[in-house]
């Protein structure tokens, strides 16, 4: 199945939430979903997160795999305070630790994609019975350097499609790649039944589905029960991120650890 959500229909109904980890209130947006989840749903999840200036979010896990992308103001995240610009991409595989993530003087913004809805909610580390909460998993945290989106003119201009990928490409299918189209271009989407799926997320231009026009933090979902899907930019062009989801059906290989990796992540 195939779903959408524009950017801009999300972001008005923006609303305060209360961080289930520390108390504080921020802003939350929900585009796909419940906001959070302890079972297994139907359809994808993705929410939208809005710290206030120096607020952090504690180190945790979440029982299902997830991109999340900061898109706004800027932060730190990890024990060494590794920076935090936009527009920064994350992977983590299920019950794998990260954190602390601490928001700059500007407030941070994150967008956490799951590609179905399962098992969502936080398992804090600094609450007593985690470790009876984690189930074996590969344990990747990875981050991107920051994706660098091109002018207007610049983009609506270009000619050609271009790939570039953010990690390296994994046996089990994870991948993420930045797609970048000139005005009205278009070009065929990876195999969505290579993997687990993909999300396609607008940085910069808008793309168009199904008479719709979707602008900037807008996405589409392609499930791997479709048969192929096309990006389609608009008339000023798109650059979109493109992010594959595992095949979860190889989780057998997954080592057995019994407690969570460090919390630091790596490009």
């Amino acid at each position: 199945m195939i779903y959408t959500r524009s950017g801009a229909d999300a972001l008005a109904e923006r609303h305060a939430v209360i961080s289930p980890g520390t108390g504080n209130d921020h802003w939350g947006t929900t585009f796909f979903g419940p906001r959070s989840s302890n079972a297994k749903g139907e359809g994808p999840q993705a929410t939208m997160s809005e710290l206030r200036a120096h607020e952090s979010v504690v180190p945790h896990f979440h029982g299902v795999t997830m991109f999340q992308l900061f898109i706004a103001g800027a932060g730190t995240i990890g024990n060494r305070g590794q920076v935090l610009e936009p527009l920064t991409v994350q992977f983590k595989d299920h019950h794998t630790a990260y954190g602390p993530i601490v928001a700059g003087p500007g407030g941070l913004s994150f967008v956490a994609l799951r590609i179905y809805t399962g098992n969502s909610e936080p398992t804090y580390l600094h609450k007593p019975g985690y470790r009876e909460k984690l189930q074996p998993s590969k344990r990747r945290n990875l981050t991107s350097a920051p994706v660098r989106f091109s002018t207007e003119p610049v983009l609506a201009d270009r000619k050609e499609a271009a790939w570039e990928s953010l990690f390296p490409e994994s046996e089990d299918g994870m991948r993420a790649q930045v797609v970048r189209l000139g005005a009205n271009m278009s070009v065929a989407a990876p195999d969505p039944k290579a993997a687990g799926g993909f999300y396609v997320f607008v940085g910069n231009g808008s793309l168009l589905h199904g008479g719709e026009e979707l602008p900037l933090w807008s996405m589409v979902v392609v499930e791997n029960d479709e048969e192929s899907f096309e990006i389609c930019a608009g008339a000023k062009g798109l650059e979109a991120l493109v992010l594959q989801y595992p095949d979860e059906s190889k989780d057998s290989s997954m080592p057995e650890e019994s407690e969570p990796v460090e919390l630091e992540t790596s490009h």
